[in-house]
């Protein structure tokens, strides 16, 4: 598969409105880096439409036992990778649910790894290892949407019946026209010309949050406001979880601790009291 690129200057490699950096203080760098993180904010609320239209579609096969794949390179990668990484500990699911795949493999979390980005066909190859179907989506993370890894793996993805969105932020990219469902994020030219770490990043680790925090909440995995589910994997968690149990069904604090030791979650504990 060959991925034509686009020759026009995208957004994201449009030059700062700031120029001279090396010359502010650093107080007028934060100052001005806090002034540019403020059109985040904006981009990503002018997106709410196209998220929600993702979002109801992945909840509708994720509650018949579908699941969710980034797919990124770089920067975007390791958003994807993280946000995955994070749902089990948070909401006490498999971690096989939602999967963080990065141009390069695990090595380029930690360093960039030469041309992985470059090959539209390697991400449908490693998500062939999943046994993917028509009940999984694959969302795409790229901020210029020029990436050929996710795009090729995007349009393979679609030919073959999964469910596809994108979280880009720049307009009318090819990743997008590709995507059945693709976010627009639209933040304009970094602080440092092209350094997409910065309010694309942000952008994009924002609309990760929203998507993930709404699927659990969605399939059951919060009760009021509170993470019932969550993994018990230090001290400070058993503490709050034992709280979360005593203001729900009124035990002190150490009949609560002992009853979370006992059965694993806040959830558990909670149904197995009230069983009695």
């Amino acid at each position: 598969m060959t991925i034509k690129k686009n020759k026009k200057i995208s957004v994201t490699e449009s030059p700062s409105h700031f120029d001279n950096l090396e010359e502010m203080s650093v107080e007028e760098l934060v100052t001005n880096i806090n002034q540019e993180d403020g059109n985040v904010h904006l981009a990503v609320q002018k997106a709410l439409p196209q998220i929600k239209e993702l979002v109801v579609r992945i909840v509708k096969r994720m509650e018949q036992g579908g699941r969710v794949f980034y797919l990124g390179a770089g920067t975007s990668g390791r958003l994807g990778v993280l946000d995955a990484s994070e749902l089990p500990p948070t909401f006490g699911v498999p971690d096989n649910m939602v999967i963080g795949l990065i141009a390069g493999g695990d090595r380029a979390l930690r360093q960039a790894v030469e041309s992985a980005e470059d090959d539209p066909d390697k991400a449908w190859g490693e998500l062939q290892e999943y046994k993917v179907d028509e009940l999984d989506t694959v969302i795409g993370i790229a901020a210029s949407g020029t990436t050929p890894y996710v795009i090729g793996g995007i349009q393979h993805a679609r030919k073959n019946g999964l469910l596809t969105g994108c979280i880009t932020c720049n307009p009318n990219s090819k990743v997008a026209e590709v995507t059945e469902f693709p976010i627009e994020a639209i933040v304009g030219p970094e602080f440092v010309t092209g350094s997409t770490r910065l309010k694309a990043g942000t952008a994009q680790k924002m609309i990760l949050n929203m998507i993930t925090t709404t699927i659990m909440i969605k399939l059951g995995r919060v009760k009021g406001n509170k993470m019932v589910n969550m993994q018990l994997t230090n001290k400070k968690l058993v503490d709050r979880g034992a709280r979360m149990i005593m203001e729900e069904i009124k035990l002190n604090y150490e009949e609560s601790r002992l009853l979370l030791l006992k059965h694993g979650s806040v959830k558990k504990s909670i149904d197995a009291y009230k069983k009695r």
